[in-house]
């Protein structure tokens, strides 16, 4: 199984926080399983950081790529498809980077990992 983690998702792998889902826990474990993030997460994740919320992703923020390769993350970057398919979702979410996610996890085939029941409205494989 190839996985996307939502950004959320990211934090709590990077902190070991608790409210990571022992299912999403042992996915991401796995050796068998590529993980990946999108792009459009790191952009989300210091823009909240910038308005004073995401406090604990201060390292993410700091040093994306650092982080992210220590936890054996591959980064997605944002095609064209990706964004065309992130703006011409008529589902009403409003959010672009959710959105973006939603995209890519339905074009790259991947199974989105987050606890965001929204993701369900846009059919994409989600595991929590």
């Amino acid at each position: 199984m190839r996985l996307l983690l939502d950004t959320h998702t990211i934090v709590w792998v990077m902190n070991d926080n608790r409210q990571l889902s022992q299912a999403a826990r042992s996915a991401i474990a796995s050796p068998r399983n590529p993980v990946y993030a999108s792009a459009a997460s790191i952009w989300e994740v210091s823009t909240k950081f910038r308005l004073g919320k995401f406090a604990d992703a201060a390292l993410l923020v700091d040093n994306p790529r650092k982080v992210l390769d220590s936890l054996e993350i591959e980064v997605i970057s944002i095609s064209l498809e990706h964004a065309n398919l992130a703006g011409a979702f008529g589902h009403p979410h409003k959010d672009p980077f959710d959105r973006m996610l939603a995209a890519q996890a339905l074009l790259e085939r991947l199974t989105l990992v987050s606890a965001d029941k929204i993701f369900d409205e846009y059919a994409v494989t989600r595991l929590w």
